[in-house]
């Protein structure tokens, strides 16, 4: 049970991060739109948001088949009773890095416009 519950967790992760690349990839759509209603002369420059919203519904979607693929392994030693803590943080601690990067280039980039 413990293994389905890691597992969905997992998965609830990977849904969220392809709904939160959905809106980031959609916030600069949004900018233009407001800028375009308030001064249509000047048009922000919002070729970011785009690629930081699809890089987080890739990475959504690749930490949705890693838990699969993780899960099914995880599963199958413990079916065989060879369940080894080999199964550790690493991709949780690779996950994190990750976001953390794109949440500073996120940043960064609202800070400048």
């Amino acid at each position: 049970m413990a293994a389905e519950r890691t597992f969905l967790a997992w998965l609830r992760t990977g849904i969220a991060l392809m709904g939160f690349g959905f809106v980031v990839a959609r916030f600069g759509l949004f900018l233009r739109e407001m800028a375009a209603s308030n001064e249509p002369a000047k048009l922000p420059h919002s070729s970011f948001s785009l690629p930081a919203g699809i890089l987080l519904i890739s990475l959504g979607i690749m930490v949705i088949v890693a838990s699969a693929i993780r899960h099914r392994r995880l599963v199958r030693s413990i079916d065989r009773g060879q369940f080894r803590q080999t199964f550790g943080a690493v991709f949780g601690l690779w996950l994190a890095g990750l976001l953390a990067l794109i949440g500073l280039a996120v940043t960064v980039y609202l800070a400048v416009l």
